[in-house]
């Protein structure tokens, strides 16, 4: 399952101290929960959702209820918690694992019609909510070169284009191959 975790950040002061915990200090955390495989942030680059985007993979929505998450920050950004705006979670029946985003590419979202980006030979995967908000219900994400992401927005206004602020992190047993 994909698990999203997508916020902005209120406080400019605090902004690059913040990225530095979640990047360096969260996403490891996360990885040593049992049941998580791999882990990405992004950072938008245009306007109309929220700032920042992480994309996990998964075993199940237990893994989110489970002690060890909790005990290890799941579900909290400790100290910057009051700084965290526009949050939303979500879990996602789709893919085996989440898609790596290497730099120089861009992670593509569509919440909307896929269809017209389907028919300019962009590969999509759909994603289902199955859990947590549930909304948007329905989501397809794939991973262009800059150019072809580019034509992408251009497609649709329901498509937003990030940027890896990470690479893709994986458990250290992670049942998913390495690419």
């Amino acid at each position: 399952m994909i698990y999203t975790v997508e916020c902005s950040f209120a406080d400019a002061v605090f902004e690059s101290e913040w990225n530095d915990f979640y990047s360096r200090v969260k996403l490891p955390a996360l990885l040593s929960v049992s049941g998580f495989h791999t882990s990405q942030r992004f950072k938008a680059l245009g306007s109309g959702c929220p700032v920042y985007l992480a994309v996990h993979t998964i075993d199940g929505l237990d893994v989110l209820t489970g002690a060890e998450y909790l005990l290890k920050g799941g579900g909290n950004f400790a100290r910057w918690q009051r700084h965290i705006t526009d949050w939303h979670r979500n879990v996602y029946q789709s893919l085996d694992r989440a898609p790596s985003v290497a730099s120089g590419e861009l992670l593509v979202v569509c919440k909307g019609d896929a269809e017209p980006l389907r028919e300019a030979g962009i590969a999509l995967f759909a994603m289902h909510a199955v859990a947590l908000e549930k909304s948007p219900e329905h989501r397809w994400i794939g991973v262009l070169d800059q150019p072809s992401a580019h034509t992408a927005a251009r497609l649709s206004s329901e498509v937003q284009l990030y940027a890896p602020m990470t690479p893709q992190l994986r458990s250290a047993r992670a049942a998913v191959p390495a690419e």
